[in-house]
């Protein structure tokens, strides 16, 4: 392109979200040692002086460093779009230590670059400067410090460091008057330091000056060596502290490129960097590198002096409670991926025209959302665009997905078994070490271990994988044409999925961590891979689903199609994705559409026996919903007589069936074959309470939660106490309160519609005979179950209407009510709830009544009538 017009530079993504997240930690960190309860010689109080960011490499955390650095002089460096902060910039000392070890820095020479920046102060450490000469004299005999300085290159970089041998001779003498000793010759070094920790251990008022310092007289005998030269950080922290209020400053010290100190194995220069930053408590520290600190984290007692949450707050994942939470949260930044604002803004700054952006408004929109904030891919784009425009066309943003350069770029430094693993895990949504291991066909974990340490491998040791591709990483080794001369060929790729397959069937069966948790991610993937590859032994993929539906949990399944309009499965795997996406589906859709989408999948033929009896018994629980009962008893029927997995679930529904008919003496006489698979307790309290014998239907659904909890049960248990809520808010409304609030807390976390309603039935019973809006609250919540698919709430919505105004005395209401229930059950389901609703009013049994009770009819009508004047007694106390 020989448009001269257009400028390209190098922009600085201005990271407005992290400036923010520094300026806050440093504002508060400012207010804790200007507060009166601030103590620099306090070695115990938890530290609040350490902010981390941290990211992959070649993210900008460096950049960033140094743009904080600049932000911070005096001279004024601040990026234009960085916020000013509120505090005045001369209190700020601002220090960057690079830590790489391509930079030679030890310890010895960090220590130094404190003292040396602090120098510029133009006053002496005594107390610090002490402790350094004595430190210098033992470990480099016969060489100055001035000649050290000016050989390593710290002179030039600091412009006060020439003051530093003068500032420390000035407090030599100034000790050695003070002491009435002649002159300060370096061979007369011990001599002072020993007279003048004698000194101070007598208190004697010639030295005052240094008394204060409570650990001087120890850190001047210990042997000098690194680990005292750490120590004596706190001398330099209480020196600051000395100044007069007019030289007060606040050092902030930026440790940068901080993997390099060591590996998490050998921690002795972070041991020693962790004490300078306990030490010098007034002073703010920003570390930089590509990993989160692990000070926070008890393990760690033993290799370094100061862990654990209590100790470091900030940098824990949830920060202690007694510490509160005021800035904790901001602690660790992650430093990784572009926010869209910045990626736009890279891209309007990368190429310009008479100071305007060259990539329009909407391009640069639709780039920063595919990037997913990499910053390669950023460029890549940029040059892709600058291509298209050299060609005569605009771009536009369908040239802006999948690079095949992205690929080379990415693979370019690692090692053949690198590459193998890294196509391996392009196949899983996250990965371990062992995982990637296994996928990929190795019998060693060394190439993983390698690849977990790349830039564009993400990690979250929350997950229960850690490890996962950057997404446009991930996407382009997928999709994006491969012109590697190590490419994998179609068969390859089928290979690795095979691979993948089984290796989550056993992460799942034999991993470290077999709960629901696993169970879901380790199926989301498998049905994804096994529908993508065409895998045709579906394996484990069966017993999963058993796993998936065992405890009406019902978490959202990762989307196994794209979206618009798709063909019908023609894979086992297509089928079995479909089946469970009805299954967990039917939570947001009407049962009609539930019922459609399991017999479509049915009529493939493509499920095999067990899982043809999973849609036949969903399919059944659908018609139920729907009030198709021949149709439902004929699926529950072929589930129980198959005798397999669902055996007792297909008989519970007869049970149940059997219940809604009103046929009470078969549904009891089916429960002791149910066991807890069959939900036998549940269906007890389900039979006893339209007998209104709250007391076993109550004492049956609290042993349906027990049950649950003993079989770790979330979602049962959350159905069984919604049940108990029902009852006990007939029979006790103000118990009904905490069954009801209890019955929420379970069903939180989980997606159970209809349980849902029940828990809105139960609150309508509560508040039955009061001014609590009952009317309108049933008539919408009838309005939405019917919407839903469920019109067999219907019933039960209105018998607790007829309870409500059986209560309240409302003759006319309750027989309007009473006739709209006869409408309702006029097919003879739930027909029960008619003699219910007259038992309550007070009314003649409807005559030819088909129910079957247990109990006698009158038994049964004398407690409902007993629980409306119950309520009523209840009512007419509070009043």
């Amino acid at each position: 392109m020989n448009d001269r017009s257009v400028a390209a530079e190098e922009a600085f993504t201005n990271r407005q979200v992290q400036w923010q997240a520094v300026v806050s930690a440093l504002t508060d960190h400012l207010h804790r040692v200007a507060g009166p309860a601030f103590d620099v010689e306090d070695l115990a109080s938890p530290r609040h002086n350490v902010l981390v960011g941290h990211g992959v490499g070649g993210i900008g955390k460096s950049t960033f460093s140094r743009k904080i650095e600049a932000a911070l002089s005096p001279q004024g460096g601040r990026p234009a779009q960085w916020d000013a902060p509120s505090w005045p910039m001369e209190r700020i000392l601002p220090l960057r230590i690079d830590l790489a070890r391509s930079t030679g820095v030890d310890f010895e020479r960090v220590v130094l670059s404190l003292r040396l920046a602090l120098a510029a102060l133009g006053r002496p450490m005594p107390a610090f400067d002490l402790a350094l000469r004595r430190h210098w004299e033992r470990n480099h005999p016969g060489e100055s410090l001035e000649e050290y300085l000016r050989r390593g290159g710290l002179f030039s970089r600091f412009a006060g460091a020439v003051n530093l041998p003068q500032q420390m001779q000035s407090t030599l003498g100034d000790v050695a008057q003070a002491l009435a000793l002649p002159g300060t010759v370096g061979g007369a070094l011990g001599q002072l330091t020993t007279t003048l920790v004698g000194a101070l251990r007598e208190r004697r008022q010639t030295v005052r000056a240094l008394a204060g310092c409570e650990r001087l007289a120890d850190i001047l005998e210990a042997e000098p060596d690194l680990e005292t030269l750490s120590f004596a950080t706190h001398l330099l922290s209480w020196d600051l502290a000395q100044l007069p209020a007019a030289q007060q400053v606040v050092p902030v010290i930026l440790f940068d490129t901080f993997e390099d100190v060591g590996d998490r194995t050998n921690r002795d220069l972070e041991r020693l960097l962790q004490r300078i930053v306990w030490l010098m408590p007034q002073a703010f520290f920003v570390i930089t590198g590509r990993n989160r600190l692990q000070w926070a984290e008890d393990g760690l007692h033993g290799q370094l002096d100061w862990t654990g949450p209590s100790a470091w707050p900030g940098l824990a994942d949830h920060p202690p409670a007694s510490h509160g939470n005021t800035a904790a949260a901001q602690r660790q930044i992650l430093l990784g991926d572009f926010s869209p604002e910045d990626c736009e803004d890279h891209l309007a700054r990368r190429l310009s025209r008479d100071g305007h952006p060259l990539i329009n408004d909407n391009l640069r929109h639709a780039i920063a959302a595919r990037s997913h904030g990499l910053p390669l891919y950023l460029d890549l784009a940029v040059m892709r665009f600058l291509e298209i425009r050299r060609s005569g066309r605009d771009p536009q943003p369908a040239d802006f997905g999948d690079f095949p350069a992205l690929i080379s770029r990415t693979v370019s430094d690692l090692t053949t078994d690198e590459r193998h693993v890294l196509r391996s895990v392009s196949l899983l949504d996250a990965f371990s070490v062992p995982l990637a291991t296994q996928v990929a066909g190795l019998t060693h974990d060394a190439a993983a271990l390698r690849l977990t340490e790349r830039p564009f491998i993400r990690e979250d040791p929350q997950g229960l994988w850690p490890f996962h591709l950057h997404q446009v990483v991930r996407s382009a080794i997928r999709h994006a044409e491969d012109h590697t001369d190590d490419r994998w060929s179609p068969q390859d790729w089928h290979r690795a999925a095979t691979r993948a397959l089984a290796a989550l069937g056993h992460e799942w069966r034999h991993g470290p961590q077999r709960d629901r948790a696993m169970l879901i991610d380790c199926l989301r993937q498998g049905l994804r891979l096994a529908r993508d590859h065409h895998l045709e032994d579906l394996d484990w993929l069966v017993d999963a689903a058993y796993g998936y539906i065992a405890d009406s949990v019902w978490e959202p399944l990762a989307p196994t199609t794209s979206p618009g309009p798709q063909p019908g499965p023609d894979t086992p795997a297509d089928a079995l994705a479909e089946l469970l996406a009805a299954i967990g589906r039917r939570q947001h859709e009407h049962r009609e559409r539930t019922a459609e989408r399991l017999t479509t999948v049915l009529d493939t033929g493509l499920l095999s026996g067990e899982l043809a009896e999973l849609a036949l018994y969903y399919r059944a629980k659908a018609y139920k919903d729907l009030g198709r009962t021949d149709d439902a008893l004929d699926g529950y029927h072929q589930v129980a007589e198959s005798g397999g997995r669902l055996a007792p679930r297909g008989r519970r529904g007869l049970a149940q069936l059997a219940r809604i008919r009103g046929a009470f003496p078969t549904a009891l006489a089916a429960v002791p074959a149910l066991g807890w698979k069959g939900r036998h307790h549940r269906v007890l309290g389900h039979i006893w309470f339209p007998h209104g014998d709250t007391e076993r239907a109550t004492a049956a659904f609290e042993a349906a939660r027990a049950e649950a909890e003993q079989h770790d049960a979330p979602g049962e248990r959350a159905i069984a106490q919604t049940l108990l809520a029902l009852v006990v808010a007939f029979a006790d409304p103000l118990r009904a309160d905490d069954e009801l609030a209890l019955a929420h807390q379970y069903l939180a976390p989980l997606d159970q519609r209809a349980t849902a309603y029940y828990a809105a039935v139960a609150a309508l019973v509560r508040d039955a005979g009061t001014d609590g809006d009952v009317i309108d609250r049933a008539a919408a919540l009838h309005a939405e179950s019917t919407g839903a698919g469920l019109p067999w709430l219907t019933p039960l919505i209105e018998t607790t209407v007829a309870f409500h105004h059986a209560v309240r005395g409302a003759d006319d209401d309750l027989t309007a009510t009473i006739d709209r229930l006869r409408e309702v059950t006029a097919d003879g389901d739930f027909a029960y709830y008619v003699d219910i609703a007259t038992a309550m009013g007070d009314l003649p049994q409807p005559a030819g009544s088909a129910v079957q009770w247990i109990d006698d009819a009158h038994t049964v009508r004398q407690r409902w009538r007993g629980l409306v004047i119950a309520r009523q007694d209840h009512l007419h106390g509070t009043q």
